[in-house]
């Protein structure tokens, strides 16, 4: 259940429409940077983006390559929070190999729809992906062992009941790594309050 209150579900469905028209038309032009080229300039090394599903790779969009430096062993169970289109997903679906499992959410029906799409043209059967908002996860307590989250906090106000969903479903021993933009210096109040904003 939804505790946002009005001005945060405004600024959810906000978030949600322009990330959902960026899965659907990915080579237009966006308000944010998507795709394989920027994905390289974040680091994510193109013969490793080259053997990934196209489809995953060129609606991407993050603020860091978490996925490439998280220490994800095999067998490991990940969650993908805000998974998108599924590259960090499949990056760690291949770290936790065979015996581990992925489970990518994200509140955009559209980019979980090209995420299972790419999962199912590569054939990759370690990996799901699930609709739920960030402070809602579909997953039971204490089952995450390695959680990656690429750049939500600042795309959701209610970012305590983010972090009280991640201490639920890690394991005692469970890990974060997490990427987000700072800001060097806090924003006059005219941009903050502009939805605009919050994903340019």
């Amino acid at each position: 259940m939804r505790t946002a209150t009005n001005t945060s579900e405004k600024l959810r469905d906000a978030v949600c429409q322009v990330y959902s028209i960026a899965a659907e038309h990915p080579s237009d032009e966006q308000t944010f940077p998507l795709g394989r080229h920027f994905a390289e300039s974040l680091g994510y090394p193109s013969d490793l983006l080259a053997g990934l599903p196209t489809i995953a790779v060129d609606a991407f969009t993050g603020v860091s390559n978490v996925a490439i430096f998280a220490d994800i062993l095999p067998g490991a169970t990940v969650l993908d929070l805000g998974c998108g289109s599924g590259l960090d997903s499949f990056i760690a679906a291949w770290k936790a190999g065979s015996a581990g499992r992925v489970i990518g959410v994200d509140f955009s029906e559209s980019m979980l729809t090209r995420a299972r799409q790419a999962a199912a043209e590569s054939g990759i059967a370690n990996i799901e992906f699930r609709k739920a908002d960030a402070e809602d996860l579909p997953i039971a307590e204490s089952k995450i062992d390695v959680a990656l989250v690429n750049g939500i906090f600042n795309l959701n106000p209610e970012r305590e009941a983010i972090f009280r969903e991640l201490a639920r479903v890690l394991r005692p021993d469970g890990v974060v790594y997490a990427a987000e933009l700072i800001l060097r210096e806090p924003l006059p109040a005219e941009v903050r309050n502009n939805p605009g904003n919050w994903f340019s």
